[in-house]
């Protein structure tokens, strides 16, 4: 074999050993894996669930707020009825005993005009009555019973009661000109209407 022949020999089986290397390291390399683009047709699938579920999520709460607030609301009207309840009750608790009281007081009035001012001797007596009769409505004052006893003030349906109705020259039409019996109001609601004497309308 010739020199030349050699020469071709040692190159082919140079680029051998190279192509040899070649395959024995790329076989020794990592697959490099590539991600898998997720397809649409799955996305399809996915967001309208999670938009339901969402929807679903945001619907209960909304639920929820309103049930609290409605919740907060009943409690609320309750602790005001109650309230109302109490205070009626401690204005009012003494609605009977205070009716009770009133003819006490008419006739305590009564003895007071049918005393004879001109006998002396009934002097002292009097004034006991009178002074009777004042700390007699202070007291019940003190717990909002006030006296309906006015005159030349307007007829008022809601005080007063009209026993009779003359004319008068003296007075504006609708005017109570006398008061026959007392009226009387507890903390502003009434208990007996005053019986008056009304001026006519002209």
């Amino acid at each position: 074999m010739s020199s030349k022949d050699h020469k071709v020999h040692d190159e082919q089986a140079s680029k051998q050993k190279e192509s040899k290397k070649s395959l024995k390291s790329e076989a020794k390399e990592p697959a490099i894996e590539t991600e898998q683009p997720v397809s649409s047709t799955e996305e399809v699938l996915i967001d309208p669930r999670i938009t339901e579920l969402e929807q679903q999520l945001l619907e209960a709460q909304k639920r929820e707020r309103e049930a609290l607030l409605r919740a907060k609301a009943e409690v609320e009207n309750i602790r005001r009825r109650t309230e109302q309840d109490v205070e009626k009750a401690h204005k009012f608790a003494l609605e009977r005993f205070a009716n009770e009281l009133l003819p006490v007081i008419d006739n305590l009035e009564r003895a007071i005009e049918l005393v004879d001012k001109e006998q002396a001797e009934l002097i002292p007596m009097l004034e006991g009555l009178e002074l009777t009769l004042k700390s007699f409505l202070a007291t019940v004052g003190k717990y909002g019973i006030k006296v309906v006893a006015e005159k030349n003030v307007p007829f008022n349906p809601e005080l007063h009661q009209a026993m009779t109705m003359i004319d008068s020259k003296e007075h504006e039409p609708n005017q109570v000109i006398d008061v026959m019996q007392k009226g009387y109001t507890l903390n502003g609601r009434l208990l007996r209407p005053a019986m008056v004497i009304v001026s006519k309308a002209k």
